[in-house]
């Protein structure tokens, strides 16, 4: 599934608070009401599920809008491991810059680090009364060994870096952005969202990059919290596209009868 065919969309560049171009692209349907996009490690706004499911919000009448976090994409800035609260940070001047339009950005969407980073926004902001987490990790202790070998520890005491592999370009891991990601810690910040802020999580039962049993540690720690496992579908939802995209947008449209606001019929 490819619904992004015949979609217009807006370019806009966006300063993040580091002074680096942050670009995306706005799915604009006149509506007041926006709902922001967030891409996972190394993948950018042109990703299969950010185009999926921003054609779907368009559809349903809602503006939305995808961009590249700095380092990634289009964006300004460098590529950094780690990362997630300068991510944060960068979702949070994207969300002022449409605040600052008069829009209001009723919900954040993350997939996979992206989910972490929507999750780590709302603990830090509390603003935003509705977050979707696509397959976010829980503990990010682990998955560290599959990217960079069981003696990354070690290594990287070492030599103060680890260069990895990654196609083409691959990147740098320094000893600084690796304790970045193990001091962040996603317990601490989910007890820390609001009781207010509905909290959808979606993840795949085949998944075998975030194991599913992290979207049900988040179910337990998260208090106005919904769980969706999609059946067979893997980290990107392969095959799953459709079933992810309506799993989604019945979340978003239970939202727009609850506000029962004209911007979202």
């Amino acid at each position: 599934m490819d619904s992004s065919q015949g979609s217009t969309q807006q370019k806009i560049v966006i300063l993040n608070s580091h002074n680096e171009n942050l670009v995306g692209l706005l799915h604009e349907t006149d509506s007041t009401e926006i709902v922001i996009l967030c891409h996972g490690f190394r993948l950018n706004k042109n990703f299969e599920i950010m185009k999926n499911v921003a054609v779907a919000i368009e559809r349903e009448g809602i503006s939305a809008f995808r961009f590249d976090f700095s380092g990634n994409g289009e964006s300004e800035g460098s590529f950094y491991y780690g990362n997630y609260n300068y991510e944060a940070d960068d979702l949070h001047s994207v969300i002022q810059y449409f605040s600052n339009l008069n829009r209001v950005v009723t919900i954040i969407l993350g997939h996979s680090k992206g989910g972490d980073v929507v999750l780590l926004y709302a603990s830090k902001y509390h603003d935003i009364p509705n977050v979707i987490n696509l397959s976010g990790r829980y503990d990010l202790k682990k998955g560290i060994g599959e990217r960079l070998g069981e003696d990354f520890l070690e290594r990287i005491k070492q030599q103060g870096y680890i260069d990895v592999k990654d196609g083409v370009s691959g990147y740098r891991v320094t000893e600084e952005s690796l304790m970045d990601r193990l001091n962040t810690d996603m317990h601490e910040a989910c007890l820390k969202i609001d009781k207010e802020c509905r909290v959808l999580t979606v993840h795949g039962s085949g998944d075998e990059t975030v194991p599913v049993e992290d979207a049900k540690e988040f179910a337990k720690i998260i208090p106005n919290h919904e769980l969706q496992i999609v059946e067979g579908a893997d980290h990107c939802y392969t095959n799953y596209q459709s079933q992810l995209v309506l799993t989604v947008m019945e979340f978003i449209k239970s939202h727009c009868e609850e506000k029962n606001d004209k911007t979202c019929n």
